[in-house]
């Protein structure tokens, strides 16, 4: 039964098969034909017999294994290795499949490779999760034909395993990399001019060409008969509080992310930042009857429990309660920090109803709400109108528009920071903010 089970017929089986039939058909009429159609059986059943030998010569055909990371970095492109090994003494064709988790909806993925006499060769694909939670991988599945292609035989090899997707380590990565380098200008991160000097001070240094005159130290320069300068440091241990909102204003997609998912990802790279600089980074999540803190912290393994702090975080469909997390920053934050609103607001209106709220919090702390511009719009009304249908869409497209400009100047008349961003633009924008609040010393 399991050798009936493993063999597969090719589409080269059934031509060879019609084309016996064609010749049978015309040895009714030509007997000549009758006596070619018998040879061409007897040859066509040697063959099948032939290529079911060299498939089954080996017990074991193949073996694979799967190398995957220990977890997934959502949002982004994630590399999967295989490699295959033949056992076979010939030359093989074969098709394999990955059984893929079902999450990616990937139903067409397929490999086709040539191996030759026992080799192992080795493959790689990428893969690229939107959501966050366990992923099943499954088996390794190989089809493997000779030369003869009339039959397949499948290799069904175990591989099985479960796979996290957790936020975006690899953004955060690659962010970390930049700013400990200090290259942060490279990818976009605008250098901000620092203004005056904050009130730690660091050491005394020669003056070297670029420094700023209005920190020479006199006294030391005349001691040591060279100009000295006084350096200063940033201030430290600052706290930096990561806010997400998980109402239904949230999930709005984009390039098949939610707007969580953009916030959840920025808040970890935010976190990563605060922390190399010495500030210490915190996280709230609240919904319409929940809140959750991480309180903040300076330690390097700390951005980790932020990190799983957020792994299981989702949104809902209902209208997150503001009065719930004016409450909890209250209970959590007991010192004057800068706080990173993640949410969304489409219309004045609703920002109107929670303005109380965020009056309230910038009232304690510095806060900078943050908001997303809808790129679609953006496209709409780039395009060009063909009729009045269109003419009609680019209207509503404006006012909409208008709306989101709109709340930026109420928001900044209140004295709130604010950020309207695209969502794949998150990231960068709101570590601009943050370094040019720090540098303005304003936190």
């Amino acid at each position: 039964m399991s050798f009936l089970r493993s063999l597969y017929i090719n589409s080269q089986f059934y031509f060879a098969l019609a084309f016996v039939a064609v010749f049978f058909a015309f040895g009714n009429f030509f007997p000549a034909f009758a006596a070619i159609a018998e040879i061409l059986a007897i040859v066509l059943g040697v063959v099948i017999l032939i290529d079911i030998l060299l498939l089954y010569s080996a017990n074991s055909g193949f073996s694979a294994s799967r190398s995957t990371p220990q977890r997934l970095s959502n949002g982004d492109e994630n590399t999967i290795r295989l490699k295959i090994s033949s056992h076979y003494r010939i030359q093989i064709q074969t098709q394999i499949i990955d059984e893929i988790p079902i999450q990616f909806q990937i139903r067409n993925f397929e490999l086709n490779a040539l191996f030759q006499k026992d080799q192992e060769l080795g493959f790689s694909y990428s893969l690229r999760p939107v959501n966050r939670g366990n992923y099943d991988f499954g088996n390794i599945l190989i089809y493997a034909s000779t030369r003869l292609r009339i039959f397949q035989r499948k290799f069904e090899i175990d591989a099985t395993e479960v796979v996290p997707v957790y936020p975006s380590y690899i953004q955060m990565r690659k962010f970390e990399m930049y700013a400990i380098s200090n290259r942060l200008t490279d990818i976009g991160i605008k250098k901000i001019r620092r203004l005056g000097h904050t009130m730690e001070f660091d050491q005394i240094k020669e003056y070297v060409r670029g420094d700023d005159i209005r920190s020479i130290n006199w006294k030391a320069s005349a001691r040591s008969n060279h100009l000295m300068v006084n350096q200063y440091q940033d201030e430290r241990s600052q706290q930096i509080i990561n806010v997400i909102d998980l109402g239904r204003v949230m999930k709005m997609p984009f390039d098949k992310l939610q707007l969580l998912e953009y916030a959840i990802n920025t808040s970890l790279v935010i976190s990563n930042i605060a922390v190399l600089k010495d500030d210490k980074a915190g996280l709230l999540t609240f919904s319409n009857n929940e809140l959750k803190a991480v309180r903040p912290e300076k330690k390097r393994t700390h951005v980790r429990s932020i990190q799983h702090a957020l792994y299981n975080t989702e949104t809902n469909f209902m209208e997150s309660d503001f009065d719930r997390l004016l409450v909890g920053i209250r209970n959590h934050i007991k010192q004057r920090s800068l706080i990173l609103l993640y949410t969304n607001f489409e219309t004045v209106s609703s920002m109107e109803r929670q303005l109380p709220y965020l009056k309230r919090i910038a009232r304690d702390h510095l806060l900078v709400t943050i908001f997303f511009e809808n790129t679609e719009i953006n496209e709409l009304l780039e395009k060009d109108s063909e009729n009045v249908g269109d003419i009609y869409l680019k209207a509503v497209a404006e006012k909409f528009n208008f709306e989101k400009r709109q709340i930026v100047k109420s928001l900044n008349r209140e004295g709130i920071h604010t950020i309207l961003t695209p969502p794949k633009e998150l990231s960068m924008n709101a570590i601009n903010k943050y370094l040019e609040l720090k540098a303005r010393a304003l936190i």
